[in-house]
Parts: structure tokens; C-alpha cells; sequence
């Protein structure tokens, strides 16, 4: 599925989303990431991470996960960034496949983003555990990775780490 969100060389980024602008561009996993749970079995994933603009205050994403030998296509996220001006406040707004909505709100410090829920919607026949809480990390390395780092509770676990990968920029 193509992102449809596509950066416009012509349209200046916005000034209120200016500190984020170390995210924009594609970003493909440098190898397989790591996913486990207390409920499941562990696995590895590939992912593209697409961050764009069309000159509003917020940034498009798209993140889509796939099955590293089969490609089948996994998990979708997909949503807008939003930064509270004249502050390092951020906010993800964003919708899963799996029938999850959420608001994530956190700080930008320098190039690191942490995020947490603020706000869960889900679809009503969405599969348990319910999912209660999502904290996020992302941070630019010094070697110009980005790696990203997920931590989930649900109604039956607490707070665990999810997922950890890491990706290099692919445009």
C-alpha cells in the first residue's frame, strides 16, 4: 500500500514542526526487529516508516510492518504529528489495522521522541486483551539510525516492552 502522504519539494515544511524535521523521509528496519509479550510468541518483523508533510503544522505517517521471510503484510499504523507551539510537546495522533485509536503525547528532546497514551479507542468487537497503554521511544543514533522501542500493557499484563528495531533512511 503506497503512502498517501507524499512530500512536495515545493512546500516548505512548517515552522511549528520544524524540530521534527530529522524524521522526514522513508525509513526501511536495518534487519529484523524483535517482538514479544507475555501472551505470545516471540517474532521478528520487517518495517517502512514514511514521514511526510504538505506544509500544514503536523507531520503524516505511515508505518507498515511485514513478515521478514514471507513479506506478508503485518501491522499498519497510520496518523499525524502534532507539536504544541513554543513548546518540545508532542502529540501522535494515530489508527492501527487491528481497530485501535490512540493519542500519544510526550517530549521532544533533541532527537529523541518519548511518547505515551493519553487517550484508547477501539473498534467494539476488537480482539482481547484489550490493549490499555502504549509508551514509545524513538531517537536518532549518532550513526544516523533511527531505532524505535514499544512497550504495551493490556487489561491481562503490565507494562512490558513490545517491540525494539532499528532502521536506516531509505529517502
Amino acid at each position: 500500500m503506497a503512502c498517501p502522504f507524499s512530500h512536495t519539494a515545493s512546500v516548505e515544511l512548517n515552522p511549528a514542526v520544524l524540530p521534527l524535521d530529522w524524521l522526514l523521509g522513508t525509513w526501511e528496519s536495518d534487519g529484523p526487529g524483535e517482538g514479544s509479550f507475555p501472551t505470545i510468541k516471540s517474532f521478528r518483523y520487517t518495517e517502512t516508516l514514511h514521514f511526510s508533510h504538505v506544509g500544514q503544522p503536523v507531520i503524516n505517517f505511515m508505518f507498515n510492518a511485514f513478515h521478514p521471510e514471507s513479506k506478508k503484510p503485518l501491522h499498519r499504523e497510520c496518523g499525524f504529528i502534532r507539536m504544541q507551539p513554543g513548546t518540545h510537546k508532542v502529540a501522535f495522533i494515530i489508527a492501527q489495522n487491528s481497530g485501535l485509536v490512540e493519542i500519544e503525547e510526550g517530549e521532544l528532546t533533541g532527537q529523541q521522541l518519548t511518547l505515551q497514551t493519553q487517550q484508547l479507542a477501539r473498534i467494539s468487537f476488537a480482539k482481547e486483551p484489550y490493549v490499555k497503554q502504549v509508551c514509545r521511544v524513538f531517537k536518532l543514533r549518532p550513526d544516523g539510525k533511527l531505532e524505535q522501542t514499544v512497550s504495551m500493557a493490556t487489561d491481562r499484563q503490565p507494562l512490558t516492552q513490545h517491540l525494539h528495531i532499528t532502521y536506516r533512511r531509505s529517502s
